[in-house]
């Protein structure tokens, strides 16, 4: 049986979908606690072996070790995903090592289809001199926040990877529903694709830019060492399509991002954590976006 303590589950203040976080290793709790195909949407954000510091798990094993405990866990992914769900996989690399993401996607190759492939910026720069007389743009801009490399062999890296695996690699999404705006209005007509259904918005493609929040004070605003925005599995979760969300889950909760933005959405969660610090900080972050405030959300009792 999967070793853990009571499960904290979170019901929103406004009557949706219970919000639910167990603290155990996610291969004992998927096993143990999710039934076959029961899942719609994962979004998630494992390790990445490349000797980050946190603070239950050893991010130094092997390449091969870690390799074949990704194998395991995204087995069980498989095992609980819906015929028609969606599996979104953030991994990220660092210049030393930049073949990380595509040995995981290589690696689950003979579990999931990969769909798509969706590129997370981070921080972008645009020059007005290459876009020219463009709507909004007044001079060159630069947003978003990364973290700068000293080094005079490699660029500083502003993108992770978004891998979208599915069983079949034929899962509709509701593109639209994280769409964007015409610049050129007349393409809403031209196009011979929205011909039929006249809408000023577009496909946004697989470039997104989510940039973090400003922090004054890393470890009160993120005490995780590597996390993402709640706005990226956000837009995972609508893209799929929110009428065919009946559970999410984030088999590495983390601060439970993937959990806040289900409580925003209305979409029932679970999610695994095996490190208390790390899972009681997302019961806070989860609970005040569900509208309970840091208060009055405790384990279940037994």
């Amino acid at each position: 049986m999967t070793r853990r303590s009571n499960p904290t589950i979170i019901q929103p203040v406004s009557g949706s979908g219970a919000l639910t976080l167990h603290n155990c290793d996610c291969l004992e709790g998927m096993a143990d606690l999710v039934a076959p195909e029961s899942v719609d949407v994962v979004v998630t954000s494992p390790p990445y072996n490349l000797g980050i510091e946190y603070r239950s798990y050893d991010d130094r094993i092997s390449r091969d070790e870690y390799l074949a405990w990704t194998v395991k866990w995204a087995s069980q992914v498989a095992r609980v995903l819906a015929p028609a769900g969606s599996f979104f996989l953030n991994i990220g690399s660092r210049p030393k090592d930049p073949w990380v993401p595509f040995e995981v996607a290589s690696a689950l190759r003979d579990i999931f289809k990969l769909q798509n492939t969706i590129h997370w910026i981070k921080s972008i720069a645009i020059s007005k001199a290459d876009v020219g007389d463009y709507p909004g743009l007044e001079g060159d801009i630069a947003v978003g926040h990364y973290k700068p490399i000293n080094s005079g062999r490699f660029v500083n890296d502003c993108h992770e990877y978004i891998f979208h695996f599915t069983l079949t690699g034929n899962v509709p999404l509701d593109r639209k529903a994280i769409g964007v705006p015409y610049q050129d209005k007349t393409n809403i007509a031209r196009w011979a694709a929205t011909r039929s259904n006249l809408s000023d918005l577009r496909c946004r493609g697989n470039t997104w830019f989510i940039p973090y929040q400003t922090i004054q004070r890393a470890t009160d605003e993120r005490p995780h060492p590597a996390t993402f925005p709640p706005r990226l599995p956000e837009m995972c979760i609508r893209l799929h399509g929110l009428d065919r969300c009946g559970l999410v889950m984030d088999p590495f909760s983390g601060l439970g991002n993937t959990g806040v933005a289900c409580a925003l959405l209305g979409v029932p969660f679970i999610g695994f954590e095996i490190d208390p610090v790390y899972l009681a900080e997302s019961v806070k972050r989860i609970g005040r976006a569900a509208g309970q405030g840091s208060e009055g959300v405790a384990p279940e009792p037994e």
